[in-house]
């Protein structure tokens, strides 16, 4: 089965995130970096730039690839190789587009704790999120019900 390779990106802004709260799948009603599917024709440094600007209206100034991230399943659609990256600074005014989610800037602690988000992603984001933490890989393995069964961590 392919993976289909995507990224997140988290912007920081002083002691915030910004974060989607999407509006469809995947990850319908939870709380997510904006991000997408890498194309064709894109490396994923590219895709970041342009999720960031297609889903916040914000142009990034500087990425840094934080994680590498596999997602593995027995279902054939939800194979995923997840590019994770933060970023700091911007330009531009943000314009969320709606039909992916809302948009707001949240402390990290809220995010971690309060918001409902992915299970992978409450595994990760602390380590992504920790600048003293070095890059590292890491596999997420689901049942069929798309429920998180186990999770490795690799250093690189």
């Amino acid at each position: 089965m392919p993976r289909l390779p995507s990224v997140l990106v988290y912007l920081r802004r002083d002691d915030e995130l910004l974060l989607m709260h999407r509006h469809k799948e995947p990850n319908l009603g939870l709380w997510v970096a904006p991000g997408g599917k890498v194309e064709l024709d894109e490396s994923p440094h590219e895709t970041a730039r342009r999720e960031m600007y297609e889903e916040t209206g914000l142009t990034v100034e500087h990425l840094e690839f934080r994680a590498l991230g596999t997602e593995v399943s027995p279902l054939p659609d939800w194979q995923w190789l997840l590019f994770i990256y933060v970023a700091t600074g911007f330009s531009g005014t943000l314009k969320p587009d709606l039909r992916e989610g809302s948009l707001a800037w949240v402390t990290p602690e809220r995010y971690l704790a309060e918001l409902s988000i992915p299970q992978a992603d409450a595994l990760f984001a602390p380590l992504v999120l920790d600048p003293a933490v070095p890059f590292f890989e890491a596999k997420f393995t689901y049942d069929a019900d798309l429920r998180l069964v186990e999770w490795e961590r690799y250093e690189t």
